[in-house]
C-alpha cells in the first residue's frame, strides 16, 4: 500500500484571502469555509489535490521549506508572472541565482516558483 497526496495545507493570517489569491492563481474554487479554514480545489477534477488554509496566530519568519510550482497553461512565463503580480503576488529572492524561473511569493509571503517549462 501507499499514501496518496491530498492535500497541502497552509498556516496564515487569513485564509479567506489567501484562498481567493490562490484561486484565481490556479482556476480552484472553493470547496469548504468556516471561520478560520478554507479549503479550495480544482473545478474540474474532485480528486486532485486541495488546498487548505487555517488561520495561526504566529507571522511566518523563515523561508518555506516546502513551497508549490506553477505552471502557466495558456501564456508564456513573463505574461504570468505580470498576471500574478497585478494579483498581489511579489518578487523574491531567496538566492536562486540566475535560473530560468521566476520566485514570487503569495500576499503573506509563502514563496512559490512560476516555471518556464515542465520541471526546473
Amino acid at each position: 500500500m501507499v499514501s496518496r497526496f491530498t492535500e497541502l495545507a497552509v498556516d496564515c493570517a487569513d485564509p479567506a484571502g489567501l484562498a481567493r489569491f490562490w484561486c484565481d492563481v490556479l482556476g480552484y474554487t472553493v470547496r469548504e469555509a468556516e471561520v478560520g479554514l478554507v479549503t479550495i480545489g480544482d473545478p474540474s477534477d474532485r480528486a486532485a489535490p486541495v488546498l487548505t488554509f487555517a488561520r495561526v496566530p504566529e507571522a511566518k519568519t523563515v523561508k518555506n521549506r516546502v513551497h508549490l510550482d506553477v505552471n502557466p497553461v495558456d501564456r508564456d512565463q513573463d505574461a504570468e508572472v505580470r498576471r500574478l503580480l497585478d494579483l498581489g503576488a511579489r518578487r523574491v529572492d531567496v538566492g536562486q541565482g540566475d535560473e530560468n524561473w521566476v520566485v514570487l511569493s503569495d500576499p503573506e509571503g509563502n514563496e512559490f516558483c512560476v516555471l518556464a517549462t515542465r520541471r526546473p
